[in-house]
C-alpha cells in the first residue's frame, strides 16, 4: 500500500513455464521496462526445445534459436529465474496479484554453484553401488519372467543395453509393470532410480496398463483447426471411453499428441505405426473394426 493506504499496483509480472514460449514473453516484458520472474516446475529453463535436434517443418537447429535468449535472459537485469517453481495460489486483482509459490529443495548453494557438475558426478542416490536392496524379492509369473530374461540376454552384452531393453519390454507389454522394472534393474546391475528416470522420461513409455492398441490422434495446430477434436470426440464415443484412458477388454488406449509430423494429411491418426490421414469422422468406425478383427 502507499502512504494514504491504498493499494499500489506494482510494476513487476509472472510468467509461468519457462519453455520458448515462456521465455520470450518475459524478454518481451523486461524489455519493456516490467520487473519479470520466469516461474519454471523443472531444475532449468527451455522447456522441450532445448531436447530437440530439429524443429519441424523447416528443420531449423533448435538450439540456435533457443541459445540467445537463454542467454539473453541469463543476463538481463530485470528477469529472476525461480527455477524447481510451482504456483501454488493466486490472490488479488488486476495490477495487484499476491502470488504463493512452492519451491523444491535443491540440495546446493545456488549462490555458488558454478554449473560443474560434481555433484551430479558424486550424487549417492543416482549412483549407489547397489541397483536394488538385496532383501527385496522381485516375483514375477513364470511366463513374464522367461519373456523379460530373453530381452535381457538378447541386449545384455550391447553398449547401453537399458534403452534398447525398455523398448522391447515396452513392446511385449506395452506398458511397463512395477516388478518387471525392478527385475530389469537387478538383472542389469542398474540403479532404480535411472531405470526409472528413462522409463517415465519418454512419452511412448508408460507406467500404467494400455490397450494393444494405442491410437493417437493429433491435436497440433493444423489437425486442430481442420477437425481433430470432432476426430476425437468420435474415437471416445465409439470405444466408450476419454482421452488417456484404457478400454476394459485392454484392446485400444486413446491418447492426444501435438505432432505425429504428418501437417499435410492433417487431421490425422496413428494406430500402432500406422498413419491415417486426411481423416472424415465417418472413417473412425472402419479404423476400430479392423484392429478389433
Amino acid at each position: 500500500m502507499n502512504g494514504n493506504g491504498q493499494n499500489r499496483k506494482v510494476g513487476a509480472a509472472l510468467v509461468v513455464g519457462g519453455g520458448i514460449g515462456g521465455m520470450q514473453a518475459a524478454l518481451d516484458l523486461a524489455e519493456s521496462g516490467i520487473k519479470v520472474y520466469l516461474v519454471e516446475s523443472k531444475p532449468s529453463i527451455g522447456g522441450v526445445m532445448s531436447q530437440l535436434d530439429k524443429t519441424f517443418p523447416t528443420n531449423d537447429c533448435a538450439m540456435c534459436t533457443i541459445a540467445p535468449r537463454l542467454v539473453s535472459i541469463g543476463r538481463h537485469k530485470d528477469i529472476e529465474i525461480l527455477t524447481l517453481s510451482e504456483v501454488e495460489r493466486i490472490e488479488g486483482e488486476a495490477g495487484n496479484f499476491k502470488v504463493t509459490l512452492k519451491r523444491k529443495a535443491r540440495y546446493v548453494d545456488v549462490a555458488k554453484c558454478t554449473g560443474c557438475g560434481t555433484c551430479v558426478a558424486n550424487c549417492p542416490i543416482r549412483y549407489r553401488t547397489q541397483p536394488l536392496d538385496g532383501d527385496i524379492q522381485v516375483r514375477l509369473a513364470p511366463e513374464t519372467k522367461t519373456t523379460v530374461d530373453l530381452i535381457i540376454e538378447e541386449h545384455r552384452h550391447r553398449n547401453g543395453p537399458l534403452m534398447l531393453v525398455l523398448q522391447s519390454i515396452n513392446a511385449a507389454f506395452s506398458y511397463f509393470p512395477e516388478e518387471v522394472l525392478k527385475y530389469v534393474s537387478q538383472k542389469l546391475d542398474i540403479p532404480l532410480t535411472q531405470v526409472l528416470r528413462v522409463a517415465t522420461f519418454y512419452n511412448a513409455f508408460s507406467l500404467r496398463p494400455r490397450g494393444k492398441h494405442i491410437i493417437n490422434v493429433c491435436m497440433g495446430t493444423t489437425c486442430y483447426v481442420r477437425g481433430s477434436e470432432r476426430l476425437m470426440e468420435k474415437f471416445s464415443d465409439m470405444l466408450k471411453v476419454k482421452p488417456d484412458e484404457t478400454t476394459p477388454d485392454m484392446l485400444f488406449t486413446l491418447q492426444s499428441v501435438r505432432c505425429i509430423g504428418c501437417c499435410g494429411l492433417a487431421p490425422a491418426a496413428m494406430v500402432g505405426d500406422a498413419v491415417y490421414g486426411k481423416l472424415a469422422t465417418k472413417q473412425v468406425p472402419g479404423i476400430i473394426q479392423k484392429y478389433k478383427e
